[in-house]
């Protein structure tokens, strides 16, 4: 698809991946200013620390953003850097951006800590677990012993990061599914998978759990 067909507008955010000194991928975060169509496009100049991170003329770039429903990434370069009136990135404009659909039932595999309370139960008991898998409408969880039963109601407290932005999170969910291992293991403790509905109504909380995982399938495409 074409970048003018997404329909932007100035100042939604981006996720620019470049490629530092030794090789190894670094992504920022910026927005869009402006673009003149078939010849370039305005980004705000990331800061790391308080500081501009200087690119060179040249340089390649991958930029991935969000629309209401996938993400699109495209590769280009860096055009010029400009300090004057204010900071401003120049790219080249993309003849192309690849377009991938989210579905609510798009998972993507991840390994990250979270909290679970059941508050059903009303006790607060916080219990360590993992999430394993998550998609826009659910994840999969792992948890040695047990945390509740189907139709009761979690609270899910982790933190997420979202193009090098921690936030911690906080969402309700409710256990659809309950699978116990056929054995234990040598210390004598049981893994139990459970499988959950995101039920989160704030609409904040909700924003943000689609901004990471929608940051997690993005992580996963690759340009050639």
């Amino acid at each position: 698809m074409k970048f003018e067909d997404m329909n932007l507008t100035y100042g939604c955010p981006l996720q620019l991946q470049s490629s530092n000194s030794s090789g190894q991928p670094e992504r920022f975060s910026c927005r869009l200013i402006g673009c003149l169509p078939g010849r370039s496009i305005l980004l705000s100049v990331p800061k790391v620390g308080g500081k501009l991170i200087r690119f060179r003329t040249g340089q390649k770039v991958v930029t991935r953003l969000m629309v209401d429903n996938g993400i699109g990434i495209f590769a280009s370069v860096v055009e010029t850097q400009t300090a004057d009136p204010y900071p401003i990135l120049h790219i080249a404009y993309p003849e192309n951006v690849s377009f991938k659909g989210i579905r609510s039932a798009t998972r993507v595999a991840i390994e990250e800590p979270v909290a679970i309370v059941n508050l059903s139960t009303g006790d607060n008991k916080s219990t360590l677990g993992a999430l394993v898998d998550i998609s826009i409408s659910g994840a999969r969880v792992e948890v040695v012993g047990k945390i509740g039963e189907i139709g009761n109601i979690l609270q899910l407290n982790l933190k997420v990061n979202v193009a090098g932005i921690v936030r911690d999170l906080s969402v309700e969910a409710i256990i659809r599914s309950r699978v116990e291992p056929e054995s234990r293991d040598a210390n004598n403790t049981e893994t139990i998978t459970y499988g959950i509905q995101f039920t989160e109504t704030d609409e904040d909380r909700r924003l943000l759990l689609y901004a990471y995982v929608y940051a997690q399938i993005g992580n996963e495409d690759t340009i050639n």
